[in-house]
């Protein structure tokens, strides 16, 4: 049980990765079984570390804990909560590079990527920190002179968290930022294949002065199990799950007996429309952020790209001419702008979509193969010639693949990107007003950038519609998540 040379030489701070679960107060160095797992660096096939599988047992036990630390935590003021949220989030400050670092080795995307991740994820401490202070209840206007109607807002008590290995750290820190700001405790699950970011949280956690047993990392291969127990424990108030549409189903007919409040960020299939009055190198420019960062595997990827007929030619062109710049190779190493992609199945997945869209006449205009850097590295591909025949119109590749489709008017663009069952981010540019709001009314999803690709922030609420979930994070809306609304009426009131 020794963590990989590569990862621990180039640290600052060699504490910050640990090869134990944190369950409860205590740090468990093995399961009950003694079984483990290995945390592999994708783009090199090294393990990095290895750490515990640990069982549904152990997280009943966390929830035990959880719910004892969580009580004396509500009581506190919401100011006192701020200044340890606070004192968290100067340590990711501090150990920005190190977690950044960590987050390469687990998950493969470039240096620079990961520490932008760092601050993302940062910045929800910050905020929500901030928004601790500002549970505001209500005083509401009485329907009789001898009531008071009051309106209080309080935490919902004890929270399961099950996060995503695209973006390690970031996911966990939009759903424990507004759970602890308003008295919440939780019990969270990482990904198998990038735990050591979400430890490397619970270490400085510590470090904050975050109460033992109120924020837990259990351990292991799968998330089901875990899930079980988070849908079926009395003692665990609410679930909240990034990740695929079909476990997101699971968790809710799993949570249904109990009616377990839910937050759920599930799958995207997200349009990209530039329209013919759009910059055009604004809006490949844009198309380039909103496709190939992390290698494609975000939920708000552009995973169809539409272009006007008029504009089409030259935009493929210039997009094209973009994508062929960019550096494949392990994240480490300068300069590179894609990294691999997380596992076999990954890759697998875009070589399928590759595949189909040829068979069905599309054309490779950039990349199509698999590097020679190794077997988790695929090249940035364009094809032109898209359909709506094709399987990545109706699928999310969650890979460096980018059809572009043709389109004629704004009814039939509309149309195209609502036929889909997900609903999460959606973009377009154009440049007539008019067009603009009534493109945004009409898209169906949670969220829109209009001339931009680059949408997620902790200001604003982050979410999506039909089958890309329930629920918003980020901004004052994401607090409301965690909360329960109470209404008191006061009677006996002279009048």
């Amino acid at each position: 049980m020794v963590v990989h040379e590569t990862l621990l030489s180039r640290l600052k701070d060699k504490t910050l990765v640990v090869e134990a679960a944190k369950v409860g107060s205590k740090w468990a160095q093995n399961a009950a079984d003694g079984t483990r797992f290995d945390v592999v660096n994708p783009a090199t096939g090294e393990v990095l570390a290895s750490l515990p599988a640990l069982s549904a047992e152990d997280a009943r036990q966390a929830v035990v804990d959880a719910k004892q630390a969580q009580k004396l935590w509500a009581k506190r003021t919401g100011k006192d909560r701020s200044v340890v949220l606070k004192r968290w989030h100067q340590l990711w400050i501090d150990n920005a590079d190190d977690l950044a670092l960590i987050l390469t080795c687990e998950q493969g995307k470039p240096l620079a990527e990961a520490r932008g991740e760092i601050l993302y994820g940062a910045s929800y401490l910050e905020w929500f920190a901030e928004e601790a202070k500002r549970i505001y209840g209500d005083i509401i206007p009485s329907h009789a002179e001898n009531l008071r109607i009051l309106v209080m807002k309080q935490p919902v008590g004890l929270v399961g968290a099950i996060t995503p290995w695209n973006f390690p750290n970031a996911m966990i820190a939009r759903k424990v930022a507004p759970a602890l700001a308003v008295g919440c405790a939780m019990v969270a699950k990482p990904a198998a294949e990038t735990p050591l970011s979400m430890l490397a949280l619970a270490v400085l956690a510590d470090r904050a002065g975050i109460p033992q047993g109120l924020f837990s990392v259990i351990t292991a291969r799968s998330s089901s199990e875990f899930g079980k127990e988070m849908t079926s424990n009395p003692d665990v108030a609410k679930i909240t799950f990034t990740g695929s549409t079909e476990v997101g189903r699971i968790l809710m007919r799993q949570g249904a007996d109990q009616i377990k409040k839910l937050g759920l960020e599930l799958g995207g299939n997200a349009p990209f429309i530039v329209f013919d009055d759009a910059d055009i190198d604004a809006a490949v420019d844009g198309a380039m952020a909103a496709k190939y960062r992390n290698a494609g595997q975000t939920c708000v990827c552009a995973n169809r790209i539409y272009v006007q007929s008029a504009i089409y030619e030259t935009f493929v062109e210039k997009f094209s001419a973009k994508v062929s710049e960019l550096k494949v190779g392990n994240g480490l190493d300068a300069g590179v702008t894609i990294g691999p992609l997380i596992n076999a199945a990954s890759v697998a997945k875009v070589r399928e979509h590759i595949a189909d869209a040829l068979d069905k006449g599309g054309e490779i205009v950039v990349g199509g193969g698999v590097s020679d850097l190794g077997p988790l590295f695929v090249e940035p591909t364009v094809i032109r010639g898209a359909t709506a025949t094709m399987a990545v119109s109706r699928e999310e590749t969650f890979g460096p693949l980018a059809p572009v489709f043709r389109f004629e008017t704004v009814e039939e663009v509309i149309a195209l990107a609502n036929d889909t069952e997900f609903g999460l981010s959606g973009y377009f540019y154009a440049r007539d007003m008019a067009r603009i709001f009534r493109v945004a009314e009409a898209l169906e999803v949670g969220i829109v950038g209009v001339n931009t690709g680059l949408i997620s922030t902790e200001v604003a609420p982050f979410g999506g519609v039909k089958q890309s979930g329930l629920g918003r994070e980020g901004s004052r809306y994401g607090a409301d998540d965690y909360l329960e609304i109470k209404y008191v009426c006061l009677g006996g009131q002279e009048v």
